[in-house]
């Protein structure tokens, strides 16, 4: 868990200062059928409200948790992300995912095991949806950086 938590603050620490330099006419390009990176960004200020709230819930609710998906499609659309001024947009994720990295922190080793059922009624632990989630970061991080 230690060097997720390492990896996720690196992330973080590289790129709230970095994403607001990359010129605007980048950022808002839209392909047919594909997300700008300015709505990549939004899509990751969205995946940490959802993530904050399970990997919080899971530490009272009742057991197993029960993962609820969300549509990141109509969230991303309903947020206007290509609208918003990237300085305020990077802010928020940035401060979105500082709170999820003091969460990632605190959480109890024990806690780490909680099983989680999935939607289609797999399971996984908390430990493995924290890591997927910097996993998930790192590699919309790399589409925005490219």
């Amino acid at each position: 868990m230690q060097n997720a938590i390492l990896k996720f603050e690196e992330l973080l620490n590289e790129n709230v200062n970095y994403i607001p330099t990359i010129n605007n006419e980048i950022l808002e390009v839209k392909n047919p059928g594909k997300w700008s990176k300015k709505e990549i960004l939004g899509h990751l200020v969205d995946s940490a409200i959802h993530n904050l709230v399970r990997f919080t819930e899971i530490n009272y609710a009742e057991k197993p948790y029960r993962h609820r998906p969300y549509n990141q499609m109509d969230l991303v659309n309903l947020n206007q992300y290509q609208k918003i001024d990237i300085q305020e947009l990077t802010q928020l994720w940035f401060t979105i995912n500082k709170q999820m990295v003091r969460l990632m922190k605190s959480v109890d080793e024990k806690a780490l095991d909680y099983k989680i059922i999935l939607a289609d009624g797999s399971e996984i632990d908390l430990r493995f949806l924290m890591t997927d989630y910097v996993e998930h970061l790192e590699h919309h991080i790399n589409q925005i950086r490219a």
